[in-house]
């Protein structure tokens, strides 16, 4: 069986000499003039002999960027003319890229590039070398804004990576293996890759995911390198690689820069990454629901929870409404549901388009600040059978109890072992069906059961299986 192996980072150990330390900004720096080209690639008559036209607009603006962290060791007595039980910096340094998006300064990169590092020392083409100052970073997009004081600096203009095409010619820049400054060539393979968990850090966040994948070679040094169009418009920041090698094989990622220019804007202005908050749980669609909800397809996300007196709640969005589409671009799964509500600052005013009960519906809702969203916890048990407790599914229970990510209904929280329901319940059981109904809450549950035998799907053990129980009121 072929191992993957997902590549992420910058490369360490590189042999450099830097001596030049960097220091949080103290004061909110100037705003960032950026250069906007928003029109579509036009497709020509004959391909071009060459691109070194549109790249010369680009590679002046790439640069290298060298971090150096110091870890501090002991050292013995043995080791040399210190006293006993001194420290050393032991320096431990790494390479990666960035690049020039205005003239101020701003450069963007990725955080895995810059994160933990006593001092930034970025390389233009040119040669000039600077120190550079940390502006902020969002470990949730693996996206960081550094920033180089100079005069005549380049910088790139920026495209509109919504308006990316897959077969859109794309050029990859940056300094891989610290060879200096390469290009390579492919074509965007897809766009809106999501749920590859390339972002998660191990706290149950999966961090905000939305790749642009390209065949343009990548490697271990190219993180926070430039991902360019074929007129040298800057489209996606380089951060990722999937292998079976450790080496490129073809399947790159690059974050876009649409979403890029959002996060830098908010840790310029807030130094901080400030995010929309709308406050419902929701889950995918699959042919079973899209069927009971009396849709067309499973395109669409289903709202299963609604957080009180949230911002879903104040605008009247109920479980069971499934969203088609956010401020009329049309959603199709949670995960574009998420980021498009993120990639909103909190007040901004957004319309979501839903089916419910088989008819659309237009709802308006005042997003708010997903800092200030209250903790998940614990819904409150119900009986539901004799001796069976159950509670909605939401991500803590999901934890709790080992459950698959798309799970939805109601989980088995306690049983009495005396109950009569124990052996075809036990705990963690998920009822997703009772007598056809989908169960989207205990009151949902609640009202699908009848007085004799019910129909229930269950779903246990990564196993979806019907039981048949016998209920009285």
């Amino acid at each position: 069986m072929k191992t993957r192996i997902v590549a992420i980072g910058a490369v360490t150990g590189v042999a450099l000499s830097v001596g030049l330390g960097f220091v949080l900004a103290r004061t909110r720096p100037p705003a960032p003039t950026l250069v906007v080209d928003a029109a579509p690639v036009a497709a020509p008559a004959a391909g071009p002999a060459s691109y070194a036209e549109a790249l010369a607009a680009a590679r002046p603006a790439v640069v290298s960027v060298y971090s150096t962290k110091f870890a501090r060791a002991r050292v013995s007595a043995a080791a040399g003319p210190r006293a006993p039980g001194s420290a050393t910096a032991q320096p431990e340094r790494g390479l990666g890229s960035g690049v020039l998006v205005a003239p101020e300064g701003y450069i963007l990169t990725n955080n895995h590039v810059i994160e933990g590092a006593d001092e930034l020392l970025v390389k233009l083409p040119d040669d000039r070398e600077m120190p550079a100052s940390l502006v902020g970073a969002d470990p949730k997009t693996d996206i960081a804004v550094i920033k180089v004081e100079g005069t005549g600096l380049p910088h790139v203009i920026l495209g509109d990576s919504d308006k990316l095409r897959v077969g859109d010619v794309v050029f990859a820049l940056g300094n891989p293996l610290d060879v200096g400054q390469t290009a390579t060539m492919g074509i965007v393979s897809a766009t809106g890759r999501r749920s590859l968990d390339l972002l998660a850090r191990g706290d149950g966040d999966p961090g905000y995911e939305d790749f642009i994948q390209t065949d343009a070679a990548i490697n271990v040094g190219n993180s926070g390198g430039a991902l360019v169009d074929a007129r040298g418009r800057l489209v996606g920041i380089n951060t990722a690689i999937m292998t079976t090698s450790r080496g490129n094989i073809g399947i790159g990622f690059s974050i876009p820069v649409n979403l890029a220019a959002f996060v830098m804007k908010s840790l310029v202005e807030t130094g901080t990454v400030v995010r929309g908050y709308l406050g419902v749980s929701t889950q995918d669609m699959d042919a079973g629901l899209a069927a009971d909800f009396g849709l067309k397809d499973t395109r669409g996300v289903l709202v299963a929870e609604v957080t009180p007196e949230s911002p879903a709640a104040r605008g009247g969005l109920i479980a069971g409404d499934v969203v088609t589409a956010f401020n009329d671009k049309p959603v199709t799964n949670r995960d574009e549901l998420r980021l498009l509500v993120a990639q909103l600052p909190p007040g901004t005013r957004a319309v979501l388009h839903v089916v419910r009960e088989g008819k659309p519906v237009a709802i308006e809702v005042r997003l708010g600040q997903l800092a200030d969203a209250p903790q998940p916890t614990a819904p409150a048990s119900v009986e539901l059978f004799a001796g069976v407790q159950v509670a909605p599914v939401n991500d803590q229970l999901k934890r709790d109890f080992a459950l698959e990510n798309d799970s939805a209904g109601v989980v088995v929280t306690a049983v009495d072992r005396r109950s009569a329901y124990a052996v075809n319940l036990p705990v963690g059981t998920v009822i997703e069906k009772i007598n056809k109904i989908t169960v989207t809450d205990v009151r949902v549950a609640k009202d699908a059961l009848r007085r004799g035998r019910n129909t229930i799907v269950v779903r246990y053990g990564g196993t979806r299986r019907f039981i048949s129980v016998d209920w009285t009121k």
